[in-house]
């Protein structure tokens, strides 16, 4: 599974979890730090990517519309990059199975 990490989680887990999630993104890597939330939505339903937040109003949009794209919100507080790391490789099947499950449009990890 491709994700595309919010402008609120580092742009170096992309390369740091390249092994478990190739391919990844992060909005400021592709030049959307400003963008909408939308716009966001609209890219990772385009290029089929789910989307990475701490921020509920992703969770609020896949509640709203469905998916795809979906969404995998971090309920972790703000935690160093370095945690959110070791969530995401910890959940990296839990991850893939969320991914490949055809009702579920968010994944919520804690």
């Amino acid at each position: 599974m491709k994700l595309l990490l919010d402008q609120n989680l580092s742009y170096k887990l992309c390369a740091q979890l390249a092994d478990v999630f190739p391919n990844s993104a992060q909005v400021r890597l592709l030049g959307m730090a400003e963008s909408t939330d939308r716009a966001i939505w609209d890219y990772a339903h385009l290029h089929s990517l789910a989307i990475v937040t701490m921020d509920a109003d992703f969770a609020n949009l896949a509640a709203l519309h469905g998916f795809p794209p979906k969404v995998i919100w971090l309920r972790c507080g703000n935690r160093p990059s370095h945690y959110v790391e070791s969530l995401l490789r910890k959940n990296a099947q839990r991850i893939a199975d969320f991914g490949a499950d055809e009702q579920l449009s968010c994944l919520e990890l804690y």
